[in-house]
This record gives structure tokens, sequence and C-alpha cells, in this order.
């Protein structure tokens, strides 16, 4: 379901519901000759439209312009947009403000852009992550007033944290590919794994043809696989399911 395709009672159902209200976030950036600059959040896009189809989940628009930056290549003939987190970090909050308040309490967020990093984070998903946090203590703090963790009606607020219930697991920030599947697939930019990926995925956005060994970071593109490819789809959907089912 594609929430900018639904009908008020449509969404009302799914917010009763609790189903998974999922953003896709990624950015435009150049990944060498032979891929499309959308990669990073083509990615998810396209493993999302798969699982939609064995579970329910609303697909919320996709974000391209996360924090690209210009480390891989300068954007000038290159394609590359890069966004700064500290511009991020609003427009991420201001969009948790407005889905909290909409109702929806089951929102994930998931990124392919520098995430091997992701534990101790990177530009993209650390405004992401610092715009959810803030947007869940505005809310809770309008609704409830200030002194809302020390009410009485929170003593179990520990019980819930343990079992994920609490507040702060309304909104989820995930890497695409968790550490397990990281391990097994390691992530580069435009090298065999990330060609693979496409290749599997979104097989439009790849054209070997165009491939140049020129640059030292997509030279192992030239053994990309779909075979390899597939390979690792098959564990991130499995992963990422096993995220959106809690």
């Amino acid at each position: 379901m594609r929430y900018e395709m639904m009908f008020p009672e449509e969404l009302r159902a799914a917010i009763k519901k609790n189903i998974p209200f999922v953003i896709p976030v990624g950015v435009i950036e150049y990944h060498s000759e032979h891929c499309v600059f959308g990669v990073d959040t083509l990615l998810v896009i396209k493993a999302l439209e798969i699982i939609e189809k064995e579970i329910e989940i609303v697909i919320c628009p996709p974000f391209y312009y996360g924090a690209g930056s210009y480390a891989v290549e300068p954007p000038e003939n290159n394609g590359t947009i890069h966004i700064p987190a500290k511009i991020l970090y609003p427009f991420a909050k201001k969009l948790f403000n407005g889905m909290l308040r909409i109702g929806i309490k089951n929102i994930h967020v998931f990124i392919h852009h520098q995430s091997e990093n992701f534990l101790s984070g990177m530009p993209t998903d650390l405004a992401f992550k610092l715009g959810a946090r803030e947007s869940i203590f505005e809310y809770l703090e309008k609704k409830q007033g200030e002194g809302w963790w020390g009410k009485e009606e929170m003593k179990e607020y520990f019980v819930m944290h343990q079992h994920g219930t609490d507040p702060f697991n309304w909104i989820k920030i995930h890497p695409f590919m968790d550490e397990e599947t990281q391990k097994k697939f390691p992530i580069d930019h435009a090298d065999k794994q990330e060609t693979s990926l496409m290749l599997a995925f979104c097989p439009e956005g790849v054209d070997m043809k165009r491939f140049t060994e020129e640059k030292w970071y997509s030279q192992g593109a030239k053994d990309a696989s779909l075979e390899y490819g597939l390979a690792a789809k098959e564990m991130i959907l499995r992963k990422m399911k096993e995220r959106l089912r809690g």
C-alpha cells in the first residue's frame, strides 16, 4: 500500500491495525560509470515493493536527498547532491512530528548509505535518529505535560522498554543491511557487492558496457554477478521482514 495512494478511511484502518509505515531514505550519489545515481534509495524501494506483496506495510514516499557528501567524487559533472545533516535534522523532526500527530506510531526508516558505520552513525542516519527522538519527546510532553515520565502510569516503563513497547519504539531507524548481513556480504561502493545487489533488485540501473576500471573503489564490479546479488537479496529481505514484524 502506498501512502500517497491511500484514502483517509484506509489510513485510519492502517493506524488502528498498527501496520508499519516505512520510509525509504537514501542519497543521489555518483556510483561509478556503470550504475545510476539513485542506487542507495532504489535498493530500499525495490526491497519494500517485494515485501509489500508478503506482509502488510504502508510504503511512504521515498526521500532521496540525504547527505551524499563529496567524499567519493566532486559533484561537477558527476551528479552527487549533498544536503548537510544540519538541514536534514529539522526536516526529519518535522516529518516525524507530522506523522505522530496523524496518529502513526509504527514508523520504520530504512537507510542504505554509509551504513557500515550505522552503530556509531553517519550524517544521514544521525540526522533522522535525532529528529525521531526529539519528535517523540515533544509529542509526549505536549500530550501529557512536563513530568510525563515520572507519572504513575509510566511505572512499567522499563518493562515496556525490555519488550520494545515503550514510546521510543514508535520510530525505528534501520540500516538496509543489518550487521549479520553485512558480515556475509560486505558493503562497498559500486563494486562487486553493490553492483550485484543492483543486478538482483534493479537491473535497469546497471549497464556494464559503461564499466571502467579507472576508479579503485569500483574495479571489483567486473566480478559482480546475479547469483551473488540474489543470495544477498534473500538474506536482506528476510532480515527486513523480521524487523518490520517486530
